[in-house]
C-alpha cells in the first residue's frame, strides 16, 4: 500500500469517526430540542387552552346566574348574548383542543370533555328559555341546580385534563434532561476515542514511513562517491511513494553506473585515439628527410614493431606492371638470417598475395604448426597473432607489411595500423619520387657537362640558326595568315553545305510536290482528251451507223472537252505570265453595287442541283464604285465561291460584302494603306472543313490538303494558291478560317485603288510556282454528261456486231461520265453489255450481286477509293482470282505500269485511249482466260 492511499485510508477513517460521533451529537440534540418543543408549544399550547376554556365558562356561569337572578327582558337578551359568544368561543377551544391531542388518554379527556360542555350548554339553554318565559322558581332552580352539577363535572375534566398535560410535561423535562446527561457523556467518550484512535493511525502511518525512509537514508550513507560503478540498491518492494523513490533511487544508481562505466570507455577510447596520434606524429617526424625507400621500410618497421608489440616484421616493395608485378622484401627486423620471410611473392600467391589481391588487410590468430618461429636468446616460441596489411595509394597496392606479435593484436592497434598505412602510400610514392628526381639530377648533371661540351660546338651554329629562325618566323607568320584564311573557307564551305543540303532539301520536296501537280495535270489533260479521240475515232468509221441524232451528241461532247482543254490553257498561259512577273493587272472602275446579282445568276443553278441555300449580302456603307482589276476580282470570286460549292454536300453558301475592319486589315495584310478604302467579303459554306494544320497549306503552289489519287472532288487542287496571289496583285490578301466537319470561311481582303499598285519585283514574282486556276465544272458536266445517257437497249443491241465481243458484259468504272459516255458507244457497238460504276466502292457492290461481269475496266484516279485500292479488294476475293481488269488511267508517269500490275491489274492502257488498242486488248483477255465465278 502506498503512502498516498495510507494517508487516504487514516484521514478517511478520522473524518468517518468524527462523522458518527458528530450524528450522534446532532441526533441527542434534536431530540431535546423535540422536547423542549414539545414542553413549549405543544403542551403549553394544550395548558395555554384549557385555561382560557375554564375563564370563558367561569364567565358563562357568572352570566346565568346574573340572567336568573335579574328579570329584566333588555338584560337577559344581553346575558343571553354574552353566553352564546363564550359558547362558540368554548367549543372552538374544545375542537382545537381535540385536533392538537395525540395521545389516547388526552383524546379521551378531550371527547369526555366535548360530551360533558354539550349537556352543559344544553342545560343553559333551558336556563335561558325558563328565564325568558318566567317560568316558576321552582323549575328555575331545578335548572340551576342541575346547571350546577354538570358544571362540576366539567370543571373536574378540564382540571383532569391540564393535571394530565402537567404530568405530561413533566414527563418530557426528565427525558430532556436525561438527553442533555447522555450526549455530554457520548460527548467526553467519543472525544477520548477519538484521541486515541487518531493517535494510532498517526503512529501507524509515520512509524511505516519512518522505517522506509531510515532504510534510504541508510543505502545513501553507504554509497561510495569516488567509485560509481557500483551503487547499494534500496530493498523496498512497497507500491507507495517510499516504493517509487526507492524505484528511482535504484533506477538513477543503474544509470550512473552505466555513466560510469560510458566515462570509463570514453576516457579509455580518449587514451588509445591520444596514443594512436601521438605514434602517428612520432612516425611523420621519422619520415622527415628520408629520400631512401630501403631506408624508410628499415625506419619504419624498427619504430612500429615495439608500438604494437610485434615480435618481428617483414617490408615488401611493389615492381613492375600488369603480368610482370611483384612484390620484393625489402626490409625485415627481429629476423635470423636469410630464412625470414619470402624473397618475393606475386599477386594472389598465399595468403598475403590473397590480401593484395584484395586490398584488405588481415589478421590471422589461428597460427600453423610450420610457421616462422620467433628467436629468442633462451629459443624459439611461436606467434599468436599475424597481421598482413597492404599500403594503397590511388587504389593500387604499392607495398604489403607483415608483422607477427607474440599476444593477439588489439583492436587499437590494427586501428593504428590502419592509420599508419594511410599516410605510408603517399610516403612512398613521395620517397620514390626524390629517388627519381635524384636519379634524373645526376643524368641531368651528366648530361649537362656533355651538353655543356656540346654547347661551344652548338654555339657556332646556333648563329647560323638564328638566322634560319628568322627565316622560318616569317615564314610561319605567312603560314599562320594562310592557315586563318583556309579557316575561314573551311567555315564559309561549311555554311554554303548546310545551306545547299537544306535547298536540296527544299528541291526534293519540291520536286515531288511538282511531280504530283504533273499527275493532277496530266489526268485533267487526258480526261477531256480521252473523250474527243474515241468520238472522233467512231465519226471517222466509215462503219459507223450512228444517227444523226447521236453525231449531234458526239459533237457537243468534243465541243465541251475542247472548251475545257483551252480553257485550262488559257490558265497556263496565265500561270507562265505569273511566274515571270509578266502578268498584266488593269486597274479600272467597278461598280459593286451590280456584283452580287451577277454571283447569284451565275452560281443559283449550282446551289439549286445540290438542294443548297445560297445568299449574297451587302452592307450599305460599301462604296458603288471601287477601282480595281474587274477581271482578275471575278476570277478569284469564281474559285472561292467554286470551291464552296464544291465541297459542302449539304447546307449552305453565304457571301457577304461589308467594309474591312482596319485591326483584320493591319493583321492579315502586310504594308496596309490605312488612307485608303478596304471592303472585306466574306465566302461561308457548311462544308467538310480544313484541318486547322492544313489551312496554310491549301495556299501553297503544288501542295493540296489532299493530294492522292483517292481525292474526292477531283481538280488540280491550285486555285486557291493562284487567287492568293491574284489577290496580292490587287493589293489584298486571303486567308481561312475553318472547323473541320463545321465549314469554312475564305476571307478576301481588297483595297480601292484609283491609281494601281507598283508592278511586283521579279524575286517576290518567282517565288510563286506555276499553279492552277481550278476551273469549276463539275457541277455543270454532271448535268450535261447525265442527259447525253439516253440511248435504250434495244438501239445498243442493233448496233453490235457479230464479233468474239459481241455478248460479253463488261464493267467500265470511272468517276468522269464523258469517258463512260464514250467507252459505252464504242463498246455496245461491238455488242458489249455495259455496266457502270462512279467509283471502287460502286464496282465492289455490283461484283458482290453480279457474278457474270467478264471483264473490268478500271480507272485509277476516283474519288473515295482509287482503282488500286479497289484492284487488290477485288483479288482478295476467291472467285476474281482470273477476272481481267484492264487498267485505264490519264495518270501516265513513270513505273505507273508496273504499279497496276502489282495491285491486281491485269493488263495496262493510258490516256487517251486509241480504240483499235483497247478492243485488241479486251479480245486477247476475253478469248483466252476462263473467268472463274
Amino acid at each position: 500500500m502506498d503512502y498516498k492511499k495510507r494517508q487516504w485510508i487514516g484521514f478517511g477513517l478520522i473524518i468517518v469517526f468524527l462523522l458518527i460521533l458528530l450524528s450522534t451529537m446532532i441526533s441527542n440534540l434534536n431530540s431535546l430540542r423535540k422536547n423542549m418543543t414539545e414542553i413549549v408549544d405543544d403542551r403549553y399550547e394544550k395548558v395555554k387552552i384549557v385555561l382560557d376554556m375554564r375563564q370563558l365558562f367561569s364567565q358563562s356561569d357568572r352570566e346565568i346566574l346574573y340572567a336568573a337572578l335579574n328579570e329584566g327582558k333588555n338584560k337577559a337578551e344581553k346575558s343571553v348574548e354574552i353566553l352564546e359568544k363564550n359558547q362558540s368561543a368554548i367549543m372552538k377551544d374544545i375542537s382545537q383542543l381535540s385536533s392538537v391531542v395525540n395521545t389516547a388518554d388526552g383524546k379521551r379527556l378531550s371527547q369526555q370533555l366535548n360530551d360533558q360542555y354539550q349537556s352543559y350548554t344544553a342545560t343553559e339553554t333551558k336556563i335561558i328559555q325558563a328565564v325568558t318565559n318566567k317560568d316558576n322558581n321552582a323549575n328555575l332552580e331545578s335548572l340551576m341546580n342541575d346547571q350546577m352539577a354538570k358544571r362540576s363535572e366539567v370543571t373536574k375534566t378540564l382540571n383532569d385534563f391540564k393535571t394530565y398535560q402537567e404530568k405530561l410535561m413533566d414527563t418530557k423535562v426528565d427525558e430532556s434532561q436525561k438527553n442533555y446527561e447522555s450526549t455530554l457523556f457520548l460527548s467526553i467518550i467519543g472525544s477520548v476515542i477519538g484521541i486515541i484512535f487518531v493517535s494510532a493511525i498517526l503512529l501507524w502511518m509515520l512509524r511505516k514511513l519512518s522505517q522506509d525512509l531510515s532504510s534510504i537514508a541508510g543505502v545513501i550513507k553507504d554509497i561510495d562517491y569516488h567509485n560509481l560503478s557500483s551503487i547499494p540498491r534500496i530493498n523496498i518492494n512497497t507500491k507507495d511513494e517510499i516504493g517509487d523513490i526507492a524505484h528511482s533511487f535504484n533506477a538513477m544508481a543503474e544509470s550512473l553506473e552505466q555513466y560510469n562505466l560510458n566515462e570509463k570507455k570514453y576516457t579509455q577510447e580518449m587514451n588509445d585515439q591520444n596514443w594512436i596520434q601521438t605514434g602517428l606524429a612520432e612516425i611523420g617526424t621519422m619520415y622527415q628527410r628520408i629520400e631512401d625507400i630501403q631506408v624508410l621500410a628499415n625506419r619504419l618497421l624498427t619504430k612500429l614493431a615495439p608500438m604494437i608489440n610485434a615480435s618481428f616484421g617483414v617490408f615488401y616493395l611493389r615492381k613492375g606492371d600488369g603480368k610482370d608485378t611483384r612484390f620484393i622484401k625489402l626490409a625485415d627486423i627481429a629476423g635470423d638470417g636469410e630464412n625470414i620471410g619470402r624473397e618475393a611473392f606475386r599477386v594472389g600467391e598465399g595468403i598475403i598475395g590473397q590480401c593484395v589481391s584484395e586490398q584488405k588487410s588481415q589478421v590471422i590468430t589461428h597460427i600453423p604448426d610450420n610457421y616462422q618461429l620467433v628467436t629468442t636468446g633462451l629459443g624459439q616460441v611461436s606467434p599468436k597473432s599475424i597481421l598482413i596489411a597492404p599500403v594503397i595509394f590511388e587504389e593500387q597496392v604499392v607495398a604489403v607489411i607483415e608483422m607477427a606479435s607474440l599476444e593477439t593484436f588489439t583492436p587499437v592497434q590494427e586501428k593504428f595500423i590502419q592509420k599508419v598505412l594511410e599516410t605510408l602510400g603517399i610516403t612512398i610514392n613521395s620517397v620514390e619520387g626524390r629517388m627519381e628526381i635524384e636519379r634524373l639530377l645526376k643524368e641531368s648533371q651528366a648530361q649537362t657537362e656533355e651538353l655543356q661540351a656540346q654547347s661551344e660546338e652548338l654555339q657556332a651554329q646556333s648563329e647560323e640558326l638564328q638566322t634560319q629562325a628568322e627565316e622560318l618566323r616569317m615564314i610561319n607568320e605567312q603560314l599562320s595568315e594562310r592557315t586563318y584564311e583556309a579557316e575561314e573557307k573551311s567555315h564559309q564551305l561549311e555554311e554554303t553545305k548546310k545551306e545547299l543540303e537544306e535547298q536540296a532539301l527544299e528541291l526534293q520536296r519540291s520536286s515531288q510536290y511538282k511531280s504530283e501537280f504533273m499527275a493532277n495535270m496530266s489526268h485533267e489533260l487526258r480526261t477531256p482528251l480521252n473523250s474527243i479521240i474515241i468520238l472522233s475515232e467512231m465519226l471517222q468509221d466509215p462503219k459507223d451507223s450512228s444517227t444523226a441524232e447521236e453525231k449531234r451528241e458526239f459533237a457537243q461532247i468534243i465541243g465541251s472537252s475542247g472548251q475545257d482543254l483551252l480553257t485550262l490553257i488559257n490558265d497556263i498561259l496565265d500561270l507562265s505570265k505569273v511566274e515571270v512577273g509578266k502578268l498584266v493587272v488593269e486597274f479600272e472602275e467597278m461598280n459593286v453595287s451590280e456584283i452580287p446579282d451577277l454571283l447569284y445568276q451565275n452560281f443559283k443553278h449550282i446551289a439549286k442541283n445540290k438542294g443548297l441555300s445560297f445568299e449574297v449580302k451587302m452592307e450599305d456603307n460599301i462604296p458603288a464604285l471601287f477601282y480595281t482589276d474587274h477581271q482578275r476580282f471575278q476570277q478569284i470570286m469564281k474559285n472561292l465561291l467554286s470551291n464552296a460549292f464544291k465541297f459542302t454536300g449539304d447546307g449552305s453558301v453565304d457571301v457577304h460584302f461589308k467594309k474591312a475592319d482596319m485591326e483584320r486589315v493591319y493583321k492579315h495584310v502586310q504594308g496596309a494603306n490605312p488612307t485608303i478604302d478596304w471592303i472585306e467579303i466574306n465566302i461561308s459554306d457548311t462544308g467538310i472543313g480544313i484541318p486547322k494544320d492544313k489551312q496554310e497549306l491549301i495556299f501553297e503552289a503544288f501542295q493540296q490538303a489532299d493530294g492522292a489519287t483517292i481525292r474526292r472532288y477531283g481538280g488540280t487542287g491550285l486555285g486557291l494558291s493562284i487567287s492568293r496571289e491574284f489577290a496580292k496583285l490587287l493589293g489584298g490578301n486571303i486567308i481561312c478560317e475553318s472547323v473541320e466537319g463545321q465549314g469554312s470561311t475564305f476571307t478576301l481582303f481588297l483595297p480601292n485603288l484609283p491609281e494601281g499598285v507598283n508592278v511586283m519585283e521579279e524575286s517576290d514574282v518567282k517565288d510563286l510556282i506555276a499553279a492552277s486556276v481550278e476551273a469549276e465544272r463539275c457541277q455543270e458536266q454532271d448535268i450535261t454528261f447525265d442527259t447525253l445517257v439516253s440511248f435504250s437497249e434495244e438501239q445498243q443491241k442493233e448496233q453490235a456486231n457479230s464479233n468474239k465481243l459481241t455478248g460479253k458484259k463488261i464493267l467500265i468504272v470511272d468517276d468522269d461520265n464523258r469517258n463512260i459516255f464514250a467507252l459505252r458507244k464504242v463498246l455496245e457497238a461491238e455488242g458489249m453489255n455495259i455496266i457502270t460504276a462512279q467509283n471502287g466502292y460502286e464496282c465492289l457492290d455490283i461484283l458482290h450481286e453480279e457474278n457474270t461481269i467478264d471483264a473490268v475496266l478500271m480507272d485509277i484516279m476516283m474519288p473515295g477509293m482509287d482503282g488500286y485500292e479497289t484492284m487488290q479488294l477485288i483479288r482478295q476475293q476467291e472467285q476474281y482470282q482470273e477476272l481481267p481488269i484492264i487498267a485505264l488511267t490519264a495518270k501516265a508517269m513513270k513505273g505507273d505500269r508496273a504499279k497496276c500490275l502489282k495491285a491486281g491489274a491485269s493488263d495496262y492502257v493510258s490516256k487517251p485511249l486509241k480504240v483499235d488498242q483497247l478492243l485488241s486488248v479486251l479480245r486477247v483477255w476475253l478469248t483466252s482466260t476462263v473467268v472463274t465465278r
